[in-house]
């Protein structure tokens, strides 16, 4: 079945077999793993996954490609060993969506629905329940937001490997010292390793970009828990704080939030001139404990 990529769906085909084998070495995937994949398109990393995990729940948006997938992985499908779901990933909820249910109410027939019904219930109810690992060639028009919604939803994964623009991998790392809002949040739940950058014409169609894999381990609530600081709070503060990356952070929190005579007076000996992108994540964390 012949696919044209879709500029739409950000949909570019990772084609080296190589860089395939580099982002699994990074998922450090164990027999008992299940892994969550976003966009599997073709397949091509889809199947070197279902190699080494326990499962593979994949989340395809692409009708085309979905119908594409099932006749491809038609015995991984049939002995459980991948949950292929039809859905758009930014709405599909790991927390509470019963991954077993939706796979038997989608693009299934009669005779797939029973074989699915028979030998799925009583299962637990819900597979990524029990703890999974994101490792995806994700669409870069929707990185953010991939991004956001599993650092910061109730059922994060243990772990991230993820295909993304080289120069966004480069913020997310901060090299150069200098911190944004977009590495503050990665850091702020993970830790975040660039794993190899990954020139265009290793995908199909070629991107403009180069593209980079990075990993993010240890996912958590930890540095939250640990210094009794409301996530919630953190983020009003942290954006505040970047509201206006050219002023002095100080000025851009008192315009942004209120606090009496003796918090200002704390926060003006901590920061004295510095600029938010000047402040490590402990540098906020601490910020945030002390407002």
């Amino acid at each position: 079945m012949q696919h044209k990529a879709k500029k739409s769906l950000g949909q570019n085909f990772l084609k080296s077999t190589a860089v395939i084998k580099k982002i699994v070495m990074a998922g450090e995937i164990t027999k008992g793993d299940i892994i969550l994949e976003i966009g599997p398109g073709k397949g091509a990393l889809t199947e070197k996954l279902l190699e080494v995990a326990s499962r593979v729940v994949a989340v395809e948006k692409d009708r085309n490609l979905f119908d594409l997938l099932q006749e491809k992985f038609k015995t991984e499908i049939s002995n459980k060993k991948l949950i292929l779901i039809e859905d758009d990933i930014l709405e599909f909820n790991t927390g509470r969506d019963n991954v077993l249910e939706r796979t038997l109410g989608r693009s299934v027939d009669d005779g797939q629905r029973k074989f699915l019904a028979e030998n799925f219930r009583g299962e637990s109810e819900n597979i990524l329940s029990v703890g999974y690992k994101l490792i995806a060639n994700i669409p870069y028009n929707i990185t953010g937001a991939i991004l956001k919604k599993f650092l910061t939803e109730e059922n994060q994964p243990s772990m991230m490997v993820l295909m993304v623009q080289h120069e966004v991998a480069r913020r997310i790392i901060a090299r150069d010292g200098k911190e944004s809002i977009l590495s503050i949040s990665v850091k702020a739940y993970g830790e975040p390793k660039l794993i190899t950058k990954v020139p265009s014409r290793y995908f199909s169609p070629e991107p403009a970009v180069d593209s980079a894999v990075i990993a993010i381990k240890n996912i958590s609530r930890k540095i939250f828990i640990e210094n009794n600081v409301s996530e919630s709070k953190f983020w009003e503060i942290i954006h505040a704080g970047f509201a206006h990356k050219r002023k002095i952070l100080i000025s851009n929190l008192k315009k942004s939030l209120k606090f009496d005579e003796g918090t200002k007076k704390i926060c003006e000996k901590m920061l004295g001139n510095k600029r938010a992108e000047e402040l490590s994540l402990s540098d906020w964390i601490s910020l945030a404990k002390n407002m």
